[in-house]
């Protein structure tokens, strides 16, 4: 390595030690909430196949899930497989469902987790997945169930406005069976039908890859979090990038006296 990487590297491991140390001065996050997006991208810049692009991507997300457990970040969710990403090729989906069951896997098996005491939960539309990925599924909620220290949730076969319409059916077949009236139905009763009840709304929202958009992600979660957008593909996601986002929460929230 040259010397001029040396101190380069020096100069960004002592601005990312000053920028942690200032954002773990202030109130963090409870709940972060992570669209990651642009494996694809971030493998075809490299010259690399999207199959690598989603396995480095996966790699990233145990990555922030340690600074989170580290940074006392509580609850964390991620984006993990929309409901219209089963209109991929078949053979990228098939990928992508052997990926997610070995992460589901490896996590519920993490000494790491169990020493944190990290609680998993899948957020989404099981039914639509595989056989394989719902075993893997609920061999992590059994090996975590017990856990509230830390909370991680992994939105798969996710869509949000899937799930609004799920709640309310819900909602009106229990009015329909007497179980509840229709004044009753307020914002609490809603969110209580939610994959999310037990899990408190994000404070922050942040999306990798340049887009600026939500993508059919919380969205009667997020109607008061903070959104925070970056350039940066998901697997170049960086710690200092990470801390930057949550710099950005805080000082909205001074901004706006929160």
């Amino acid at each position: 390595m040259s010397i001029s990487n040396i101190l380069t590297n020096r100069a960004y491991s002592a601005y990312e030690a000053r920028l942690r140390k200032e954002v773990l001065a202030s109130p963090l996050p409870n709940h972060i909430a992570i669209i990651m997006d642009g494996n694809r991208r971030y493998a075809e810049e490299r010259g690399e196949t999207r199959e690598e692009g989603h396995r480095l991507g996966s790699e990233k997300l145990e990555e922030v899930l340690d600074w989170c457990v580290e940074d006392g970040v509580k609850f964390l969710t991620v984006y993990a497989f929309s409901t219209e990403n089963f209109n991929r090729e078949k053979g990228e989906v098939e990928y992508l469902m052997d990926l997610l069951r070995q992460s589901l896997i490896k996590f519920a098996e993490s000494p790491r987790v169990h020493d944190k005491k990290v609680r998993l939960k899948v957020l989404g539309d099981v039914t639509m997945l595989p056989e394989h990925v719902r075993e893997a599924a609920d061999y992590a909620d059994e090996k975590t169930k017990d856990y509230s220290d830390y909370h991680f949730n992994m939105a798969i076969a996710y869509g949000g406005r899937q799930e609004i319409i799920a709640a309310v059916k819900t909602v009106a077949q229990k009015v329909a069976d007497g179980e509840m009236d229709v004044e009753d139905i307020d914002e609490n009763v809603l969110s209580e039908h939610m994959y999310t009840s037990d899990t408190p709304d994000p404070d922050l929202v942040l999306r990798t890859s340049g887009e600026v958009r939500i993508s059919n992600f919380l969205l009667w979660q997020l109607a008061y979090s903070e959104l925070y957008f970056t350039d940066v593909y998901w697997p170049g996601f960086r710690y200092i990038d990470f801390l930057r986002a949550v710099r950005t929460y805080q000082q909205r929230g001074r901004r706006y006296g929160k």
